[in-house]
């Protein structure tokens, strides 16, 4: 019997490969730390011997024997004092520009010194030759020492890769690129094999980088994945744009490789690395949105500290504002929710990502004043962001009298339950549905925008933050497209020229941060959103991502538009005003506004209406408050059927309590 058929299966899980390249590293920079004064003591006397053996023709006069003993021990000690002053017996791994300039000033300073030495203790006609002499054979030792030990390393981390490596090539030739193939080269964790480089800059053929080559540009893709038996393209460009990074899919498609990309910088969080990093392509990167500029202090000043309240907190935007909040130390989060699951499942990752900052998470609806008016007595929150509400458009055209519920009124307590426990700042959710609305959900964001700019004669600061639909938010097109194409098609599309704005889930919770700290109260800050994504063009990315063929793997029907819908979307209305801002991405409108009296009469009416269930009254109010809604068809059959079939109601008397200051 063959005896390596009995033996265990050895290969090693990442984890375990992590840890003994760890093992091996801990154990390498303890020897150095111990070796280094007394190798680096051998290197500078070796160094000055050589130059006076070269000098001498390898013969040194015994009459100038007595003054190379002494010039040595002077070399050796003057040297040795300045790497340690200096901090070179440490990080001889360290190839950086930075690291051999450091190198370069310890030999030219401890030369110079120990060449003021000598020529105080010196004979005149003493050859002054061997002091360039030695300079240059002292940097050229204590290099190689760098180098062969960067060498040794590398090998003994190389041999730690037991995974079965992957032949890749990096696209783009880059800072990002070279960052990737130093951690593949030094991280035995990362299962691949560089065969190349791929750059569109032609100019940058042929050039070897880190010892890889450059093998040429995107268009010649295929080939190299053949000719280099490629199986896997790690796309190194994080400033693409959602045009380039299409096109490089197609490209890897078309080639029959996998495909993976590295993020930004400003992503790559602290001391996790890039190898951690580098992930399957998103559809985020193929729209090419750019990165969010915050203003840090200026946050951290607002929040630092304070008890912050997020109400629909365990929603898309809502749990995103509180780890964005947590970031910057408040004293408390309070996570304001009806949906007990979903609260529970925030207050675990909560618990478990930012254990310094306490997470309270509490149940309740925005439509109960006695529950809102507990929470704001228990915490008494300095900040809250309103994200609660009912989003789902189609829904709510069937649902008119609970989204005005939640949408205007809710909005409406937890505004008045802030300005009377004393919160000073409040953010309110808005959606660009509120510009010259077509539907139910818009009407009533649009109304909450107008309620909250009549509340300014208060200590309490209201804005309210508009902007687009958000990728991968609950009810968005990205979950529903997915699950189609993975039950196999079609994938739904209500119609051809439907345009949609769209941002990210972390992008737009930002924004909402930076725009709370530039209110003064009574403005709708509207978030730029980009050029408008059309959204057959995203169900074909999403397609393409899948690894299928849009119309050939999967096919995309058109089912026509829905409840309340408009074949695009707006973000800002003819007769407000644009205000610049100090951000790039945030612009402010000035809109008109209502006095808080003739708001509260708005709502108690609207209220009464909404208690009737009188769909006819309650569309006329609306359409008086907000007067630039246009109600859908939809809407307007239900009207012609209710009057057809609904008895006279009696109203009932008004719930809504007066604010109090």
């Amino acid at each position: 019997m063959n005896p390596t058929q009995s033996l265990p299966n050895l290969r090693l899980s990442p984890t375990r490969i992590q840890l003994e390249a760890r093992r091996i590293a801990s154990t390498t920079a303890q020897l150095e730390r111990w070796l280094a004064p007394y190798i680096h003591l051998l290197l500078f006397a070796a160094s000055g011997g050589i130059a006076f053996l070269l000098r001498f023709d390898f013969t040194v006069p015994a009459a100038e024997r007595t003054y190379f003993v002494t010039s040595l021990c002077v070399w050796a000690v003057v040297k040795s004092i300045v790497f340690a002053l200096l901090g070179l017996n440490r990080g001889w791994r360290d190839l950086s520009m930075h690291a051999l300039a450091r190198l370069t000033a310890a030999n030219l300073l401890g030369s110079a010194v120990g060449a003021v030495a000598i020529l105080y203790l010196a004979t005149p006609g003493f050859p002054r030759s061997i002091y360039l002499l030695d300079l240059l054979i002292c940097c050229l030792l204590t290099g190689g020492l760098r180098v062969s030990s960067r060498i040794a390393s590398d090998l003994v981390k190389g041999g730690t890769r037991l995974e079965t490596p992957k032949r890749a090539l990096i696209y783009g030739a880059g800072d990002a690129g070279e960052l990737l193939l130093r951690e593949i080269q030094q991280n035995p964790a990362l299962p691949y094999d560089v065969a190349g480089f791929i750059d569109d800059d032609k100019r940058k053929r042929g050039l070897f980088i880190r010892g890889t080559r450059v093998a040429g540009d995107g268009s010649q893709l295929n080939s190299l994945v053949k000719r280099l038996g490629v199986e896997v393209v790690l796309i190194a460009i994080p400033s693409a744009s959602g045009a380039q990074m299409t096109r490089i899919l197609q490209a890897c498609h078309a080639a029959g490789a996998s495909y993976k990309t590295v993020p930004s910088m400003g992503e790559v969080l602290e001391d996790t690395g890039l190898a951690r990093q580098i992930r399957d392509v998103a559809v985020e990167d193929l729209l090419g949105r750019s990165p969010v500029r915050l203003d840090q202090d200026r946050i951290r000043g607002r929040l630092e500290n304070r008890v912050v309240l997020v109400t629909g907190a365990a929603g898309s935007i809502g749990s995103e504002l509180c780890r964005q909040i947590a970031r910057f130390r408040p004293q408390a989060i309070v996570g304001f929710e009806i949906a007990e699951t979903a609260l529970f499942h925030l207050e675990r990752e909560m618990a478990a990502r930012f254990p310094s900052v306490p997470f309270h998470g509490e149940i309740g609806s925005v439509q109960n004043p006695a529950r809102l008016a507990e929470i704001f007595r228990k915490y008494r929150p300095s900040v809250v962001y309103h994200a609660a509400a009912y989003k789902h458009v189609p829904l709510m055209e069937s649902h008119p009298f609970e989204a005005i519920e939640n949408n205007v009124l809710g909005a409406y307590r937890v505004a008045a339950a802030a300005a009377e426990s004393g919160s000073r700042h409040f953010v309110m959710i808005s959606s660009d549905k509120a510009v010259r609305p077509t539907n139910i959900m818009g009407a009533t964001k649009r109304l909450a925008e107008l309620v909250i700019l009549s509340l300014q004669n208060r200590r309490t600061k209201y804005v309210a933050v508009r902007f687009g639909n958000v990728l991968g938010s609950n009810g968005s097109v990205i979950p529903i497209f997915k699950q189609q194409i993975a039950e196999g098609g079609p994938v739904t599309v209500t119609h051809p020229e439907m345009r949609r704005y769209f941002m990210t889930i972390p992008e737009a919770s930002q924004l909402v941060l930076q725009s709370s700290i530039m209110g003064n109260g009574g403005e709708i800050f509207v978030l730029d959103m980009g050029d408008p994504v059309k959204i057959q063009d995203l169900a074909r990315k999403l397609i393409l991502l899948s690894g299928l063929r849009p119309d050939a793997d999967i096919k995309i029907d058109y089912t026509g538009l829905r409840p309340g819908e408009k074949l695009f979307e707006e973000l800002s209305m003819f007769d407000e005003h644009t205000l610049p801002t100090g951000h790039e991405k945030i612009k402010v409108f000035a809109g008109n506004s209502v006095s808080e009296a003739q708001m509260r009469d708005y709502l108690s009416a609207l209220e009464g209406l909404c208690k009737m269930r009188d769909l006819r009254g309650t569309i006329l109010h609306l359409k008086e408050i907000v007067p630039e809604y246009n109600p859908s068809g939809f809407i307007l059959r239900q009207l012609l059927s209710d009057e057809a079939t609904r008895p006279q109601l009696v109203p009932p008397e008004p719930a809504l309590a007066p604010a109090r200051v």
